[in-house]
């Protein structure tokens, strides 16, 4: 198992599979990204209690699960590769992290306009809010510790990034266990007691789908531009 795990980590397997990846995602994703949109915007129903500003949750909640699955990924190669002290692993959380900050930021900024006509403010600090940004202030943190072409200084950002990934089931639990003015989920993978009908949820998925595969699009061309980058060092 082990040497599977290893081979499976090989550069030369790893940029066949990143190549393979942009390859394959590039027009996939444009087109859900026009249908999610085109669901959004023009066919799905207005939301009975908030009217069209529901819609701009088809932007705020891929980019969400987005923020928090990218970040867990880091987590994720950064504690493989403080284990194996295999290179391409940091590289890979590398590559990723500022895609996560993106979809982190426009998470929050969509949240406060969304906020802004349903709460009467921007900004409030309460839990799930506070956790969000706590992992913007994760990502920035990280990018810093990370700006260098040397990979054993890599290892503080690494550090950083797994003792960080507690913010994530706090940023999941933060509507559950406390007081806080953001709605419960909505969306529950593993229930049947979504509160969204599925007539307006179809979007929902095609955009989380399309923010997926851009973030293996471009995760995978940073990767190979790092991995160059190294190499040539």
């Amino acid at each position: 198992m082990g040497t599977y795990f290893y081979n499976l980590l090989k550069p030369k397997r790893l940029l066949d599979l990143a190549l393979f990846l942009r390859r394959y995602t590039k027009i996939p994703l444009f087109i859900l990204f026009f249908l999610g949109c085109f669901g959004g915007l023009y066919v799905v129903p207005s939301d009975y209690q908030q009217g069209d500003l529901a819609r701009i949750l088809y932007v705020h909640v891929p980019a969400s699960w987005g923020a928090l699955s990218l970040y867990s990924c880091i987590a994720l190669f950064s504690a493989v590769g403080l284990i194996t002290r295999m290179p391409q692993c940091f590289l890979i959380a590398k590559s990723i992290a500022p895609i996560g900050l993106v979809y982190c930021l426009i998470s929050l900024i969509t949240g406060s306009i969304w906020g802004k006509p349903t709460w009467g403010t921007f900004w409030v600090w309460d839990a799930r809010l506070t956790s969000m940004f706590i992992l913007l202030l994760l990502y920035l943190g990280y990018l810093h510790l990370s700006q260098t072409h040397v990979l054993k200084r890599l290892v503080p950002a690494s550090f950083l990034a797994v003792i960080g990934f507690v913010n994530i089931p706090i940023i999941k639990g933060s509507v559950e266990w406390w007081y806080t003015l953001h709605q419960p989920a909505t969306i529950r993978v593993f229930s049947q007691t979504s509160a969204i009908h599925s007539s307006m949820a179809w979007p929902l998925w095609v955009m989380t789908l399309a923010f997926a595969l851009y973030a293996i699009y471009l995760g995978t061309y940073r990767f190979e531009q790092l991995m160059k980058e190294s190499a040539s060092l």
